[in-house]
């Protein structure tokens, strides 16, 4: 059985529709803090407790026979994080701690984690690669790193297998419609662009237009959800077979698109003109990030298959259908 933590969010609810439709047994563990259960397949087991209570966690891991996690389980917000490092630091550094814990007490040694390309800060090349120097601009960032750290001297201590998966930014919903990206509040570009144009905000900000890039607005490598979803499955089979270990792969398409070509995607897609309003930089935003994802290509045999058309058109279906997300 994998352990999937987080998997009430959105990433991790993907994953965990993926890992089922393979046949795999899946525990979520969910504090819903900004999950939501409704997101969950009912086909997996759905635990609600937070990773914070080692009593619950070992459990947990009593009660079920876990044999790798995948940990999605953080708090993910690049703004928030400067303005209350404290949240992140308990919810990220202190919670996987208590995970790494609870699974070197009962011999599960194998974990994926999920960590961001906000470890890189501004990176000095035009595309990431792994070995690009790790210099964070913000505690979010530094948070991932400081996890990854310490898998790293975990795993020469107590044996721990791990793979660290630093994505760029996901969009795009399950090609069903039955779960897409809702937050509440909205902070990610692509939902929060749709969600104006249904009408929930008056207007889209676009935080700075005076950046050194193509149009002045900041540029991101955009990875549709499934793909991440697949590169999470392909990880965790390299994984438990110990055919890759210890290793760290960026996922991203390889290819950036500006703050501006987003909107203009999500005006394509729903035929609907947004209202812009600028405002000035929000700090601890880099210019640009883009990531060669060529090693988890050659190594994992990871391809991803959709383009930022296929995740604005995923995403606009879902919130169409689901114009309140998971509250109603």
């Amino acid at each position: 059985m994998i352990l999937v933590t987080g998997g009430a969010g959105y990433i991790g609810s993907h994953v965990v529709k993926l890992l089922l439709d393979s046949n795999f047994e899946v525990l979520v563990i969910d504090n819903l803090s900004t999950g939501f259960k409704k997101a969950v397949d009912n086909r997996a087991i759905f635990v609600e407790a937070d990773l914070g209570n080692k009593e619950e966690l070992d459990k947990m891991f009593i009660k079920f026979n876990i044999t790798g996690v995948i940990h999605f389980a953080a708090s993910a917000y690049v703004g928030e994080s400067v303005l209350k490092p404290q949240k992140y630091y308990k919810n990220n550094v202190i919670t996987t701690i208590n995970l790494l814990e609870a699974m070197l007490s009962h011999k599960v040694e194998k974990i994926i984690f999920s960590s961001s390309c906000a470890v890189y800060g501004n990176p000095t090349g035009q595309v990431i690669i792994e070995t690009e120097k790790n210099n964070p601009i913000n505690p979010y960032g530094h948070t991932k790193l400081i996890c990854e750290k310490i898998l790293e001297n975990y795993s020469r201590a107590y044996n721990l297998t791990y793979i660290n998966l630093r994505y760029f930014n996901v969009a795009g919903g399950h090609p069903t419609g039955v779960i897409g990206e809702y937050h509440n509040p909205e902070t990610h570009l692509i939902p929060r662009v749709l969600e104006h144009l249904l009408g929930k905000y008056k207007d889209i900000r676009i935080f700075g237009n005076d950046y050194p890039t193509k149009d002045g607005t900041c540029i991101r490598d955009y990875i549709h959800v499934m793909d991440l979803a697949e590169a999470h499955k392909l990880a965790l089979v390299a994984l438990l077979k110990n055919h890759t270990i210890n290793e760290v792969f960026n996922l991203g398409i390889g290819k950036g698109y500006s703050v501006k070509e987003v909107i203009s995607k999500c005006e394509e897609v729903s035929g609907i003109k947004a209202n812009i309003r600028y405002e000035n930089r929000r700090i601890g935003d880099p210019a640009m990030l883009v990531a060669s994802a060529d090693k988890a290509k050659n190594e994992l045999g990871w391809v991803p298959k959709y383009d930022i058309n296929h995740m604005v058109s995923s995403a606009w279906k879902w919130h169409q259908n689901n114009p309140n997300g998971y509250t109603t």
